[in-house]
C-alpha cells in the first residue's frame, strides 16, 4: 500500500519542468517598501528616498531584493506558485533557498507576478522536499526582478 507522501511524490514528480501559470498582477507600492524598510532596519535611500532616488541610478525608489525575494512565494492567485495541494500534509515549511539573482529593480508602483516551475522532489524522512524555481517578472520588462530556487519541505 502506498502512503500519502509516495503518493505526493509521484504526482510532484510527475511536474517536473513544467512552468506553471503566473499569479496575479500586484502592485508594488512605495508604502509596502516602506513597512519593509522599517522591519529590517535597511532605511538604504534609493528604496526609501523618492525624491533622492529620482536623481539616482534608478530614476525612481526601488524594492529592497529582500522584498521582492520575501514576497514572491505569496503573490495573489499563485495557488502554491507552481505545487499543487497533496493529499496528507500537515504542514508546509520554507527550508531555505537556493541560487537566487536579481536581474532587474522592481521601481515603485511596477506590477509583479510569480510563476514557479518543480526542479525536484526528494522524500526526506517523513517530509518530501521540493525544490521550485520561482521567476518574479515585471510587467512590460523582458529581464525578470528575480529568479530563485525556492526549497520548500512538506510535512506527512
Amino acid at each position: 500500500m502506498t502512503t500519502a507522501i509516495e503518493n505526493a511524490k509521484e504526482t510532484l514528480s510527475a511536474q517536473i519542468g513544467e512552468r506553471k501559470a503566473p499569479t496575479d498582477w500586484f502592485e508594488m507600492t512605495q508604502e509596502r517598501i516602506n513597512q519593509f524598510a522599517d522591519a529590517t532596519l535597511d532605511q538604504q535611500w534609493i528604496h526609501v528616498d523618492p525624491e533622492r532616488a529620482k536623481a539616482g541610478p534608478f530614476g525612481a525608489p526601488i524594492a529592497h531584493g529582500q522584498l521582492t525575494m520575501s514576497i514572491m512565494s505569496f503573490l495573489p492567485g499563485g495557488e502554491g506558485i507552481g505545487i499543487p495541494a497533496v493529499d496528507g500534509v500537515k504542514l508546509g515549511i520554507n527550508y531555505g533557498w537556493n541560487k537566487v539573482r536579481f536581474p532587474s529593480p522592481v521601481p515603485v508602483g511596477a506590477k509583479i507576478r510569480t510563476s514557479g516551475m518543480i526542479k525536484s522532489v526528494e522524500i526526506k524522512g517523513d517530509m518530501l522536499e521540493i525544490v521550485n524555481e520561482l521567476t518574479l517578472e515585471i510587467q512590460g520588462k523582458d529581464k525578470p526582478a528575480c529568479v530563485a530556487e525556492s526549497v520548500l519541505r512538506l510535512v506527512f
